[in-house]
């Protein structure tokens, strides 16, 4: 993970299993924001606000309209308010994404599909908003880290035994959430996420597992802890194979 200021061309953009970052012209702004009740009486001399609930948005998603059967972004996503949408947003920190980077994490209601003929090219944007229905609801937070950049894992080379792939400086006991994307598969495994106090020893967090599923097309899952769960200060990604030989996903954390 590298530190310091960044390019656009470094964020990726992940939807419900599907890589969509070359589609993409721009997106955001990537928002939370929490509503405000006035509190200030007549005789206060200084206006006051209380917090309350929050608001996760991922702005406006501009990108170009393409109609390839079963995979293009106009046959995925031309029909809004039918599912919700779990948005992967890796930035990447002067490359592609690594493990460390900071991650942007929704479970959204997708609200518009607007198509504009209007240019050169043919170009979609997309709105979203916060949903009532979102696994990640007893969490405020949408920012994590990336786990795991997109790439394939194959049977052959088996379960994850390097160290960390996030410090967190230390241990937390607020629960969190994660979110899997998976692009391309050939039957069923088993993401998880393991944690360690030494980062030497690591056994799995409790929870925090897709459980088995057939990745044999693209899909994607939000997966709430407790808010009261204990998470080491060293996380790495999993993975169990059941009967697919390979297996392509990112995978990140929120702590709560």
């Amino acid at each position: 993970m590298a530190t310091g200021r960044t390019h656009l061309k470094y964020t990726r953009v992940y939807v419900n299993g599907y890589d969509m970052s070359g589609y993409m012209h721009t997106i955001g702004p990537l928002g939370w924001t929490a509503d405000t009740s006035n509190q200030a009486a007549l005789t206060d001399s200084v206006q006051s606000a209380i917090p309350g609930a929050n608001s996760v948005t991922v702005g406006d998603i501009n990108s170009f309209m393409d109609n390839t059967a079963t995979s293009g972004l106009h046959v995925l996503f031309n029909n809004p308010g039918a599912a919700l949408r779990n948005i992967m947003i890796p930035i990447g920190i002067r490359a592609a994404p690594a493990a460390g980077d900071p991650c942007f994490l929704a479970q959204v209601e997708q609200k518009s599909y607007i198509m504009d003929p209007s240019g050169v090219t043919v170009n979609v944007g997309m709105s979203f908003e916060s949903s009532a229905r979102h696994t990640q609801n007893t969490y405020a937070k949408p920012w994590g880290v990336l786990l795991r950049a997109l790439a394939a894992r194959t049977s052959a080379s088996g379960a994850n035994t390097g160290t960390g792939d996030h410090n967190a400086g230390g241990e937390t006991t607020a629960g969190g959430y994660l979110m899997y994307q998976v692009t391309a598969g050939n039957g069923t495994a088993t993401i998880s996420i393991d944690d360690s106090t030494d980062n030497i020893n690591f056994s799995a967090l409790s929870g925090a597992t897709s459980g088995e599923i057939d990745f044999s097309t693209p899909t994607s899952g939000v997966v709430a802890l407790a808010t009261d769960a204990h998470v080491q200060q060293y996380l790495r990604w999993q993975i169990a194979f059941n009967s697919a030989t390979s297996v392509t996903f990112a995978l990140a954390f929120v702590r709560g």
